[in-house]
């Protein structure tokens, strides 16, 4: 990662354009991949997020899998989606998820689906 000097204040017009050069950030700007950790960083949401890693999944099957209440996953499910995180999509009366932040898909990586 490149670190890049400012007026000390950490948000300046400078950082709206830096970019990560190498890791699994590499081309994302500092706004987008601050969005993305802070949007990430909720236990639920990180375990959501695991389950739609293997693709477009339905609220139905993603309550089966981490176990808590549909409240709670709506919720949560709410707030990625208004963070451009993940994207629904209605067929019928099922809701399916799934990731649409590349930032995000590069942060859980390939075979995070797995670890599940």
């Amino acid at each position: 990662m490149t670190i890049y000097k400012n007026s000390g204040t950490g948000h300046s017009p400078e950082n709206e354009s830096c970019k990560f050069l190498r890791g699994i950030l590499a081309g994302s700007n500092l706004e987008d991949a601050s969005r993305s950790l802070k949007a990430i960083s909720h236990p639920l949401r990180l375990n959501i997020l695991c389950v739609l890693g293997a693709g477009e999944v339905s609220v139905q099957d993603i309550l089966k899998t981490v176990g808590t209440t549909q409240s709670n996953v709506s919720q949560h499910l709410c707030l990625l989606r208004d963070k451009g995180i993940v994207s629904s999509r209605k067929d019928a009366n099922r809701v399916y998820y799934s990731i649409k932040d590349e930032t995000v898909m590069k942060i859980l990586g390939n075979d995070v689906a797995d670890t599940i």
